[in-house]
């Protein structure tokens, strides 16, 4: 039993204050929450004035990317996309070619998801692909 400063006593503790500030927490947490999901994040490709055009289909690997997170590579659409595949069809071209140091483009649409082009990204670091670029919108207008 503990003794306050003008001498009485008190056997319980007050937690009221503390259950308000777990609640407030857990209120907090609650609307925080789906805004933690990274997943859905929005890429917007940086836009270029002065580069010149030139045509990579025939020097690297290319790969598309659509507003659905859809993959294409080389024009051929994949039936998923996730990384084991596109790392099993990128594996494939690459031995096909018989290059080994075939860089990759990614062509991504402004309105893919993040988690899509991370999933492009990963696969080609596993097959061990050290170029690679993402390709940007092309404005004409100064």
């Amino acid at each position: 039993m503990s003794m306050g400063a003008s001498g009485e006593s008190f056997e319980n503790i007050n937690i009221t204050p503390l259950t308000d500030v777990f609640l407030v927490l857990l209120v907090i947490m609650i609307l925080i929450a789906p805004l933690i999901d990274k997943s859905e994040l929005k890429i917007k490709p940086p836009e270029t004035y002065n580069a010149k055009k030139e045509n990579s289909r025939t020097k690297t690997i290319m790969i598309d990317v659509d507003a659905e997170g859809r993959v294409a590579i080389q024009g051929k659409t994949l039936e998923s996309n996730d990384e084991a595949t596109i790392q099993n069809t990128l594996g494939g071209i690459i031995k096909n070619l018989g290059v080994e140091d075939m860089p990759v483009t990614v062509n991504a649409d402004g309105n893919c998801k993040q988690k899509d082009i991370i999933a492009i990204m990963n696969a080609c670091s596993q097959i061990g692909i050290k170029r690679m670029r993402v390709a940007t919108i092309q404005t004409t207008n100064y």
